[in-house]
């Protein structure tokens, strides 16, 4: 197959993906969408004969607008446009889990610092304020006081950009220091790791220590039921242990986001799973998915 990779910088979790593809003898079209001119009238060159695209740009913006190009194009792209929507806005993350009624932490929204303010005090200290588009745990703040999140507030309103002024407030979650990180395919779990840290921030972008993990039944259908609320793909699902027994098993989960543009190579270091071929496979499946539904329609 002919696979179009979408990207801006080729990263490591890039170069696994772009070497299992040739090493099974997959033609890649890298497409880089900084030098790209997207028409609204017809497809540039370097989209002709591609089987599927793989979006991995970095950037949240060029994510959005390359992949409904892709669509508008007819040239299959994972993930979908209405996916990548859906992922890159914690808003939207929040209602889909919601409405799919999938265990999300309690969230309030609001457009004001002194709505804002009713929500922190209403959740109570400490709660978590959050951008609203944003990855690797930047701009997130833990609320500890009113006189935090007055300045917090403060900073925000002033930071200029309209995102900023969507107050993004939720409960903070005890969890055992740690959170759980599940790459998916159409909510089929590959891997699993937890990410472990003295902070309360568990990103493997902050530097969390992490280890593969085995999910149980309860997770399994979490981590399906999530992927499936914002429209499946290949996705990375987040999720809390809201309590643990005594032995240090998880009695329950809150899942409180699920990824687009998934990076790996944390989970690829922390598991044995060769995660690049697994999701190779699925590409495979995909392409092949599509190539029949031309060929009935």
């Amino acid at each position: 197959m002919n696979v179009g990779l979408l990207y801006s910088r080729i990263r490591k979790d890039e170069k696994l993906l772009l070497s299992e593809l040739r090493d099974r003898g997959h033609e890649v079209t890298k497409i880089d969408v900084r030098d790209q001119q997207f028409s609204i009238s017809e497809a540039p060159e370097s989209f002709a004969d591609l089987d599927v695209v793989l979006d991995r740009c970095l950037a949240t913006s060029r994510s959005l607008y390359a992949t409904r190009f892709c669509e508008a194009y007819d040239v299959p792209v994972v993930n979908a446009p209405e996916t990548a929507e859906i992922c890159a806005d914690k808003v939207k993350n929040s209602l889909a889990l919601e409405e799919a009624g999938v265990p999300t932490p309690d969230t309030e929204v609001s457009f004001t610092k002194e709505s804002a303010m009713e929500s922190i005090e209403k959740f109570g200290y400490p709660c978590v304020l959050k951008p609203v588009v944003g990855s690797w745990g930047r701009l997130m703040a833990k609320i500890d006081s009113r006189s935090a999140a007055e300045a917090v507030l403060e900073h925000k309103a002033t930071l200029g950009h309209y995102e900023h002024k969507v107050f993004y407030v939720q409960e903070f979650v005890e969890k055992p220091g740690r959170d759980i990180r599940v790459l998916a395919t159409d909510g089929e779990p590959v891997a699993a790791m937890v990410r472990s840290s003295d902070h309360w921030l568990t990103n493997a972008a902050q530097g969390a220590e992490t280890e593969a993990f085995e999910l149980d039944e309860e997770a399994e259908r979490l981590v399906e039921e999530a992927s499936a609320a914002v429209g499946d793909g290949l996705l990375g699902v987040d999720l809390m242990e809201v309590g643990v027994d005594e032995e240090g098993e998880p009695t329950g989960y809150t899942v409180h986001e699920v990824n687009h543009t998934v990076e790996f190579k944390a989970l690829a270091d922390a598991t044995d799973v060769d995660v690049a071929a697994e999701v190779v496979d699925w590409l495979e499946a995909k392409a092949a998915e599509e190539s029949e539904t031309e060929v009935t329609a």
